[in-house]
């Protein structure tokens, strides 16, 4: 899946461990379309924000039955992706977050 980055990242997804993962492994994590590889993700992150990626590791999120009253439905599947980036290398724009 090659392309624009802004097609294969979605978001970045910001938790207290993900927080834990970018001060101790230099790891962000991004919410990423289900049909991207990790070539592609590796290829998006680095054009998008000008860094070296060092790992992509990837892992699909099942959807969890949700109930609303006597109704019940499943949240869609997603893919999330954890970036290692190379020594020194940082993404600026969520160092303030």
């Amino acid at each position: 899946m090659k392309g624009d980055p802004r097609q294969i990242l979605k978001t970045h997804i910001q938790t207290e461990r993900t927080t834990r993962l970018k001060e101790q492994n230099n790891e962000y994590v991004f919410e990423v379309d289900k049909r991207a590889d990790k070539y592609a993700i590796k290829e998006a992150v680095e054009k998008a924000f000008k860094v070296k990626v060092d790992s992509v590791r990837t892992m699909i999120v099942p959807g969890k039955v949700k109930r609303l009253g006597r109704f019940e439905g499943k949240t869609p599947t997603w893919k999330k992706a954890v970036v290692r980036l190379k020594k020194a290398q940082v993404i600026s724009m969520f160092e303030n977050v």
